[in-house]
């Protein structure tokens, strides 16, 4: 007997994977959560039906959350992750020697305790002394926190349960006011064949905060499309305009300097919806 696990991206569509083994299958207080090991991607983490990350391709991800970012600011030294409990994103920010401290947000202390226990090489750096990781509600810390971050990233699921808050206005005017001066922030923004109408509305809201706005994309193939977008806002500093040469060579899979300028690059159809 076979057994496969299938997303439904949309009503009508969805991408299937073959399982050898699932480890997890629990509710926890915000969200269905199960630990899956498949044969094409590896272990897979899935929340309320989908995948956040596997093994085999989640580097793209995670690099492309915290090295635009981190390479277009001239000195990150104190950063913020809302969400991103699997630790990805923070092992890639602990590249950056700048970055005095990381602190983690995570509103699901499920998703960090079984991360650490079944994607080691994804959460092996949440016990970096450099990271404080807090188990509670991003938004909520976002609200409360004034001047006080370099660099936010919002590392969210899509905009359904817990992470839809992380999709609003408020929230993203709550970014500013958290940001240093001269900060920036970054957001995952889901995927332009299925979800355009999010990225428009995105893109409008950030705009009328952030005097900097920059869309850019990568390839995922275990997400809606295999197309994904990102957003960044900043008050200052726009990643145009890094100096590629300058970027220094760091141990990545997917993002390089030469790529830092061609993510921005987008294919007509997406560069339409951020006009």
């Amino acid at each position: 007997m076979e057994l496969w696990y299938t997303e439904k991206q949309t009503p009508s569509f969805g991408i299937t994977a073959k399982i050898r083994e699932t480890y997890v299958t629990e509710q926890t207080p915000y969200q269905h959560l199960v630990m899956l090991d498949t044969e094409e991607f590896g272990r897979m983490l899935v929340l309320d039906g989908m995948v956040m990350t596997t093994v085999k391709d989640e580097f793209v991800y995670h690099e492309m959350v915290a090295h635009p970012a981190l390479f277009t600011h001239p000195n990150p030294k104190k950063v913020l992750v809302v969400g991103g409990g699997d630790g990805g994103v923070i092992r890639e920010i602990m590249k950056h020697p700048a970055v005095e401290k990381a602190v983690l947000v995570e509103i699901d202390g499920k998703v960090i305790e079984y991360s650490k226990q079944y994607l080691p090489e994804i959460a092996g750096e949440l016990d970096n002394p450099r990271v404080e990781v807090i188990v509670g509600d991003g938004y909520m810390h976002i609200l409360n926190a004034k001047d006080e971050y370099d660099v936010i990233m919002v590392d969210s699921t899509e905009p359904v349960g817990p992470a839809a808050p992380l999709f609003e206005r408020g929230f993203y005017q709550g970014i500013y006011e958290a940001l240093k001066e001269d900060g920036l922030f970054v957001a995952q923004t889901d995927n332009p064949w299925f979800k355009a109408d999010l990225i428009q509305q995105v893109n409008r809201d950030v705009k009328e905060i952030f005097p900097i706005v920059r869309v850019f994309g990568a390839n995922i193939p275990t997400y809606p499309s295999g197309l994904w977008t990102f957003t960044m806002g900043s008050k200052k500093h726009d990643p145009l305009e890094v100096d590629a040469n300058a970027i220094p060579e760091i141990e990545t899979k997917y993002y390089s300097p030469r790529l830092h300028h061609a993510a921005f690059c987008l294919p007509k159809f997406v560069e339409d919806l951020t006009k």
